[in-house]
Parts: C-alpha cells; structure tokens; sequence
C-alpha cells in the first residue's frame, strides 16, 4: 500500500463563481517525483498555493504526511520546503548572508547553511554576492533556502522558468538528486512535458482547473504507442483479411493500419499471414505519436487514466 505525502480530496478553489481548480485528487507518494504538468492559467500554481496553505479552498481537503493542512497546518508546513514563482534576494549581500537571514527564523543550525549549498553545487560561491549570479544560479540558491529546514517533502513551481539549456539541466540534475540522496519526495510544477519526463515518475495533467490524467510516465509512453503501416498490394482486401484472423486493423490512406501495441510477434504475424494469401509486402513502418502530441491531446480534449 502506498504511503501518500500529498493526498487532495475533491479539492476546489472558486474565483467569483468561476473554478481555478475543480475536484482535485492528487495522490503523491513518499520518495516520489511528481510532475505537475498543465498549460499556463491550467490551476497549478493555485493548487500550489493551497497545498503550502497560502490561500484557503473553497472546499475539499488537503492531507500531507497523512494529516489535514487545515487542522495541523504549523506541524505539516515545518517539513515541507518550496519555491513559488521566482525567488527574491537581497543582491548586495553573499549566498551565506542571505541563507543566515532565513536560518535565523527557521531557527537551524549554523552548519545547515554549508551543507545545503554544497548539495545545490554552490559551496564555491558562497561568499559571492548574489547580484552576480547568473539565473541558474539564483534558482540554485533558491532551492538551497528552500532544503534549510530539512524538508521531506520539496515544492517546486517551474524552477526552469527562464533558464537557458545549462541552468535547466542544473536545475534537472538537483531535483532528481533529492529522492535518491536525500529522501526528499518532490512536486514539481510545468507547462512543458519534455522537462517533466526527464526527471518525473509520476504525471498529473491539469486542463482548466481539473485533473484529466495522473498516472506514471511509463503509462504515458504506453498510451503514445503508435500504429504499423503496411504499404501492400490490393490493400483493401488485405485489411479484411487481417481482420478475419482477428487483426486489429483499418484501410487508411491506401494502407493497412495496425493499431499500436499488438507487439512483434503480431506484427510478424499479419505480414506471414499477408504473404500467405498472396499479397506483396511493399513496406512495414511504425508511426509514433510523440509524447508532446499526446499531452496536446489530453490538454485539449482531456483524457482521464
């Protein structure tokens, strides 16, 4: 049985009588990395908001580490650790100054200071000041101050947000270091699936407010499966054929279609079979819908697992 970090019942924030988020069941396992993918204006940062209990639901409910935000609020929010949009920091002063300030109000130890930076990569540039870090690096610090209190569980609003290719493997390379070297369970919000894919286990989509798949990556490839082309003579009769020994197949643009995840051995099968009633076998081909076509599928038309 799963142990759940964030678990959300029904939850829902309204606006004016127009839903940000609507019905919510998140489930976020312990020593997961979920992404918490959606297109801008989707609901994400609203859902973040009320998962770190900065906005109030309109109902439902939010249950982290098992216990309800609304009732242990204090408790719960002492083990978590985010970052929200973009941080803020004192440009004049050093990577340690800025840490010391928010050290003294978590009330930690000095030493937690040189351990966080070391583990976001910045213990060579502790002394610098912060104006002239680069933005890789501000985002870097950002997690740094976010890890101070040693969290178990690391909210993550699109830490890549601006970032170019180096700062976003950086930020890449830190987030997936978190389960495995220190057995911190990550949220990590985005609007783009290709960031999300290389550092999650498990996806969430939201599209206007409400969750319309969560499930593992892994399920996500397999729902992207892709179908056989077969280029053949007479195709027509070659598609009855294979549909008479029980293929999953279609006529389309002058082909034979197979639908994606019969796997090899059908796939083998239908050209002997082919071959057999005397059809020639032209061309075999797999086409694949991306996994980015997919997600623009679910966001359009929503696509529940």
């Amino acid at each position: 049985m799963n142990e759940w970090v964030i678990e959300t019942r029904a939850l829902s924030k309204r606006y004016k009588g127009r839903y940000a988020v609507s019905g919510l069941n998140l489930k976020i396992a312990k020593g997961d990395i979920y992404g918490f993918l959606g297109p801008n204006g989707a609901g994400k940062t609203t859902t973040i908001r009320m998962l770190l209990g900065l906005i109030k639901p309109s109902s439902g409910s939010v249950h982290i580490f098992g216990k309800e935000l609304q009732k242990e609020r204090l408790s719960i929010l002492r083990r978590v650790g985010s970052l929200v949009e973009y941080p803020s920091y004192y440009g004049h002063l050093s990577a340690v100054d800025n840490l010391e300030a928010i050290r003294r109000i978590l009330d930690v130890p000095v030493g937690k200071i040189a351990e966080v930076l070391d583990i976001v990569g910045l213990a060579k540039e502790a002394r610098r000041p912060v104006k002239g870090f680069s933005l890789g690096m501000k985002q870097r610090l950002g997690i740094a101050s976010a890890l101070l209190g040693s969290p178990e569980l690391l909210v993550l609003d699109e830490p890549t947000n601006g970032l170019d290719p180096s700062g976003i493997l950086e930020i890449r390379e830190l987030i997936k270091d978190m389960p495995r070297q220190h057995g911190i369970t990550v949220l990590i919000s985005s609007h783009l699936l290709s960031e999300v894919e290389l550092t999650a286990g498990t996806v969430g989509i939201i599209r206007q407010g409400e969750l319309v798949f969560q499930d593992t990556i892994e399920s996500l490839h397999r729902q992207a499966q892709g179908q056989i082309r077969l280029v053949v003579s007479e195709p027509e009769q070659a598609t009855v054929a294979l549909m008479q020994h029980g293929f999953r197949a279609e006529l389309k643009e002058s082909a034979v279609w197979l639908n994606g995840g019969q796997g090899d051995d059908a796939v083998a099968g239908a050209v002997k079979r082919l071959v057999e009633r005397e059809h020639s076998v032209y061309r075999v081909e797999e086409r694949r819908k991306s996994l980015e076509e997919l997600f623009l599928q679910i966001v359009g038309e929503g696509l529940r697992a």
